[in-house]
């Protein structure tokens, strides 16, 4: 039996022009595609938040989409990552866009 792969949690805040521009929507779209769980939402501050758990390679994906790509009408001044940990079971059975 092969070993099972590594499950990380990772926390994100984005910041630059990251509201009004469905980043919200293409981050969940994206996260589901790579098949990662976890959640997104707007601050008070214009940024967006969240938490996105899965696959080691698939939340480094994630991770490189959220810092350089976005929504196609954002503009990513940074990313901040931070709370990055091996989890042993995912704690979100999909990705949701809190509101």
């Amino acid at each position: 039996m092969a070993a099972a792969k590594p499950l990380l949690s990772v926390d994100f805040e984005v910041f630059g022009k990251v509201q009004g521009v469905f980043f919200r929507k293409h981050t969940q779209e994206t996260a589901r595609k790579l098949g990662l769980v976890g959640w997104v939402e707007n601050t008070q501050n214009k940024t967006v938040i969240g938490q996105v758990q899965g696959q080691q390679e698939k939340v480094a994906e994630m991770k490189k989409w959220l810092k350089t790509k976005g929504s196609p009408k954002s503009k990513i001044t940074k990313c901040d990552f931070k709370n990055e940990k091996t989890v042993s079971t995912l704690a979100f059975k999909v990705f949701e866009i809190k509101k």
